[in-house]
């Protein structure tokens, strides 16, 4: 019993001592609470999210991934060449989730027209049938509208936000690779 917790605790030790890891298990966590919180208001709170928020979605999937990866890695005294390639396409998709993030606020702030299929105006309507049945079942979430804001940012400022945080945690760890690999 003693030894189990002793290989424990040099994980946890491990873990504390290496800025990297701490710092790619933050990435992964933040990025895995974000998912879940996308998830809750879809699903719970019934807001529905647009394509440009299902596209926003895509970097945080890529990142929970490699920063797992990272933190395994880091543990395991990876060549920091490896960890810092990780930590390089980690900054690389949280700045794409960002510019997603970016454009798709601008949009609901009306500063630049967005996607037709999500944004523009209601076509493929045809002669044929009651243009009211039509109209039912025809469901678009618009991607120039804000669905939700707090203190007046809406999910997809949020987004921004949270992801160039992530950049800067990423950047941390990057920083902090070479000095407790090989």
């Amino acid at each position: 019993m003693k030894w189990a917790f002793a290989v424990k605790q040099t994980w946890i030790d491990r873990c504390f001592g290496n800025r990297a890891a701490i710092a790619a298990l933050v990435v992964f966590m933040t990025s895995s609470a974000t998912l879940v919180g996308a998830w809750y208001f879809e699903n719970v709170l019934k807001i529905l999210p647009c394509p440009l928020c299902l596209q926003q979605r895509i970097p945080y999937r890529l990142v929970i991934l490699l920063s797992l990866l990272i933190v395994i890695t880091a543990l395991l005294r990876a060549p920091w060449k490896l960890l810092a390639a990780g930590f390089i396409a980690i900054i690389v998709a949280d700045l794409w989730g960002a510019v997603i993030g970016a454009y798709h606020a601008g949009l609901e702030w009306h500063l630049w027209a967005g996607p037709t299929d999500c944004s523009g105006s209601l076509s493929g309507l045809s002669a044929n049938g009651s243009l009211l049945e039509q109209l039912h079942s025809v469901n678009v979430v618009r991607c120039d509208q804000a669905s939700w804001r707090f203190l007046g940012i809406s999910l997809a400022g949020y987004n921004v936000l949270i992801s160039l945080a992530l950049v800067a945690i990423a950047a941390f760890g990057l920083m902090h690779a070479s000095k407790h690999a090989d």
